[in-house]
């Protein structure tokens, strides 16, 4: 076993503190990579709190991991020590099922293992995740970082990133398309940037004017204040897609009724309550309601090189380990321009 240090929650009332564990060796199919940045998801601090369900404590966080190889096992073939390298939100799954055939572990038929709070393909082992000093994967779920980004940066790409660049793949978002995105936060900014880079005409619906001038530079055509009933009427029926990525409750129905006939609203955010819904909202339009999580291993590495292609990094807040629940605090209040990273070194 390989002895680490991490910032852990003792149990769902408790804030994070640090943690003395322990990583497995180094398999013949491991990667072990020493921990440079770790970004802050709002998913994690759902998890803490037992928000989705009865977590597996002590819990350490993480799935935006970005790092340098440190050990290989002796059948690895796709990294070397001194390689960067990054882990996203899964670190294995069954890999016999139909949807992992296809690249689309996220899918796992037989139930993917996360990053953390989750269990490995054993049915018993905790993982534990990136607020720590180093971390063991299988190969095939360890993802090559280019040298050409700002390695900070890169973090949030693998969940922030591949949330919204999936769903914009998947239904061919581009060229002639109207694309509304909800929400300007860690995951609305990057899906402003890929859908700018897409080529799609590109809306951010937001609750906040204030945030019109980032939206424009991060390069949105338009800005619509969704609580200005004159604007979102001037709007109604215009869209092609709607990508949703908010978390606190809303109203589906007011936004159902901005796309034109055939419309896609696709959600990645994850309100705490159940959306309420009507009918007439999709019949009236025949819209479609579609929801979409993380890419599959190569829609992941796809996106990490698309991104160093067309330098398209996040747009981040660098923050000591010590201020994790500080930044927690932040998040929540959505004071965060637009994604907290943990300098792991402060650690």
């Amino acid at each position: 076993m390989t002895a680490t240090k991490g910032y852990a929650a003792q149990d769902s009332k408790s804030d994070l503190a640090p943690w003395d564990f322990e990583r497995r060796e180094v398999g013949p199919h491991d990667v072990q990579f020493d921990i440079h940045y770790c970004g802050v998801c709002h998913s994690d601090l759902h998890q803490i709190k037992n928000d989705w369900g009865e977590g597996i404590f002590p819990m350490v966080p993480g799935h935006e991991i970005v790092g340098k190889v440190v050990k290989v096992g002796s059948h690895v073939k796709k990294f070397k020590v001194g390689d960067l390298a990054g882990t996203g939100c899964l670190v294995d799954s069954c890999r016999t099922c139909e949807n992992c055939q296809e690249g689309l572990e996220q899918f796992c038929s037989n139930g993917m293992t996360g990053t953390y709070n989750s269990l490995e393909q054993d049915g018993k082992t905790p993982t534990y995740g990136g607020y720590s000093k180093t971390i063991v994967v299988h190969e095939d779920f360890v993802l090559h970082i280019s040298d050409k980004l700002p390695l900070d940066a890169v973090a949030p790409l693998l969940c922030a990133g591949i949330t919204t660049y999936s769903p914009l793949r998947h239904w061919k978002v581009g060229k002639g398309h109207k694309l509304a995105v909800l929400g300007l936060g860690g995951l609305g900014h990057m899906a402003v940037k890929f859908g700018v880079s897409f080529g799609a005409e590109v809306t951010v619906l937001s609750t906040s004017p204030e945030k019109e001038a980032d939206a424009k530079k991060l390069g949105a055509h338009k800005f619509v204040v969704t609580k200005d009933a004159e604007q979102m009427k001037a709007v109604a029926g215009y869209f092609d897609f709607i990508l949703d990525t908010v978390s606190a409750p809303h109203d589906l129905n007011a936004y159902l009724s901005l796309l034109r006939v055939n419309g896609v609203h696709i959600c990645v955010g994850v309100p705490p309550t159940p959306y309420q819904l009507h009918a007439f909202s999709l019949i009236g339009g025949r819209r479609s309601l579609a929801g979409s999580l993380i890419g599959g291993l190569p829609e992941t590495q796809e996106m990490l090189d698309y991104c160093a292609e067309h330098n398209i990094v996040s747009d981040i807040e660098l923050i000591d380990i010590k201020d994790i629940d500080a930044a927690f605090e932040r998040m929540v209040k959505g004071d965060v321009r637009y994604r907290f990273v943990i300098d792991i070194a402060t650690l």
